[in-house]
């Protein structure tokens, strides 16, 4: 993700802001046409039983306007196998469920709009048009729809044609899509592709919504695990965060209600690649950790170094395996180097959200290393990784300890603008995430993408599935250093 092209934008001033770097998504280019439409309809949920508490309106936050002009999160599921019902019945039966689940998920089923020249963003959960529900067909036979699903380097040219478009850049602009595709022979193998507008939710929020849907699917009527709630007074009673919802969008869309999209990357020079680690692979790495530690290199007063969490464990690889690959060829050993995560704060603002918060609570943080801290590695020991490790521990530490989450949201426009792009690896995604687990009725995923990011999705039995978006110059070497560990 840190190989995006620069584009200059008039709102950039000096460099391009930290969202730009988990942009996804289309460029501009020309591609080959593989999926023909072959229907386009709108679900509206079947009865709207859980509107905001004032009405059909809900306002943003700082934490929803920070991604107003972030392009859309595109996720694809890969199914196949003999359980797989006929096209017809399995789009009826996911028109029906995602009905029924919209009618206590509205904000999906509405749009993002500006109320007002004073930059006030709001989401418009009136169900009107409703979700665009896509159905498609793949050019290619079942067997090229499951090598899709099953290569390890992506086909993202095809991926991108398996999702549906969201136009996001001129508000009113819509919150959710979805499109289903089955290949040329008509069986064997369904993608369904849905697209959500970041200002409206984030990757839990996503999480929670395709949970509900799926298990209404599977269960014939509505079945919701634990009822959102979309109430942000909690966060807007902050007395930074009004003025800090305005200034973001003011600085996302400075010509209302035109946005300034951040520039898609170039996926025609990536080779984004997905790789399965086991529960005993990833004890393993945790277990390497922290004997490395526990030698002395990365001791910081803190007393004895504490186990790290699978999070911290395999985003700690990610980074180290990916500076080493960029760093080849270059002799420059004390660049800095940053690797961003996000930090969920449901539980840490003050009074914490209900557990059923539906909505964007994550604020991006960073850690710092210099290049060479990251590549020290010696025969017998692996100095770069521990320092990461213990670099993500001090981060996770301060993510739990910080008292006022929005205590500093009057400098976030400032923040996002002093941000450089080259030296930093962005990471979405989480181990908790247990998109796997997404069963309309017809089996888990064979595969699931967050196209074009540098992602974590958790699955059963505790496996982690890592897809990383590299430069097509670095994958070869970031695979030896990765695998090497695993």
């Amino acid at each position: 993700m840190a190989l995006m092209q620069m584009l200059r934008f008039p709102i950039w001033r000096k460099k391009p802001p930290i969202q730009l770097l988990l942009a996804s998504g289309l460029c501009g280019v020309a591609m080959n046409t593989r999926v023909r439409v072959l229907n386009v309809t709108h679900v509206q949920p079947a009865q709207t039983t859980n509107l905001p508490r004032h009405g059909a309106m809900i306002k943003l936050s700082p934490f929803d306007t920070c991604f107003l002009a972030l392009r859309p999160a595109q996720v694809l599921f890969f199914y196949d196998g003999t359980s797989l019902p006929p096209f017809p019945s399995l789009v009826r039966s996911l028109r029906v469920s995602l009905g029924a689940t919209l009618g206590v998920f509205a904000p999906f089923a509405g749009r993002v709009t500006a109320c007002s020249d004073d930059h006030d963003v709001l989401i418009d959960c009136s169900p009107d048009p409703g979700v665009r529900f896509v159905e498609a067909e793949y050019s290619g036979d079942t067997a090229d729809m499951r090598r899709l699903a099953r290569d390890k380097e992506h086909d993202t040219e095809a991926f991108l044609q398996l999702v549906p478009e969201l136009e996001v850049g001129r508000l009113p602009a819509p919150a959710f899509a979805v499109q289903v595709t089955r290949p040329a022979d008509g069986g064997g193998a369904v993608a369904v592709g849905v697209v959500m507008h970041h200002a409206v939710a984030d990757g839990q929020s996503l999480w929670q919504f395709m949970r509900a849907w799926s298990t209404t699917s599977q269960e014939g009527s509505l079945a919701v695990a634990l009822a959102p709630t979309f109430d942000r007074a909690g966060i807007l009673r902050h007395p930074k965060a009004e003025a800090a919802a305005r200034n973001l969008a003011r600085f996302s869309a400075p010509e209302l209600p035109k946005v300034n999209m951040f520039p898609d990357p170039d996926w025609r020079r990536q080779s984004p690649r997905t790789y399965l680690l086991t529960a005993d692979q990833i004890k393993s790495l945790k277990r390497r950790i922290l004997f490395l530690q526990s030698q002395g290199t990365t001791k910081n007063g803190d007393g004895p170094p504490e186990p790290p969490t699978t999070y911290v464990a395999i985003a700690s690889l990610l980074w180290t395996s990916i500076v080493r690959a960029r760093s080849v060829n270059s002799a420059t050993t004390l660049d800095d180097e940053y690797l961003s995560f996000p930090a969920d704060y449901r539980r840490r603002l003050r009074p914490p959200l209900e557990p059923g918060f539906f909505g964007n609570c994550i604020k991006v943080h960073y850690v710092r290393a210099t290049t060479g801290d990251l590549v020290c590695r010696s025969v017998n020991n692996d100095n770069g990784l521990a320092r990461a490790a213990a670099g993500f521990g001090r981060a996770m530490r301060e993510h739990v300890e910080k008292e006022d989450p929005l205590g500093d949201a009057d400098r976030w426009v400032e923040m996002i603008q002093g941000l450089t792009r080259e030296r930093l690896m962005v990471l979405g995604g989480s181990n908790r995430h247990m998109m796997y687990e997404v069963d309309f009725g017809w089996g888990q995923p064979r595969r699931v993408e967050f196209i074009s990011n540098t992602t974590l999705l958790g699955a059963s039995g505790g496996t982690v599935y890592v897809s990383v978006n590299l430069h097509r110059d670095h994958v070869d070497t970031f695979e030896a250093n990765f695998l090497s560990h695993v």
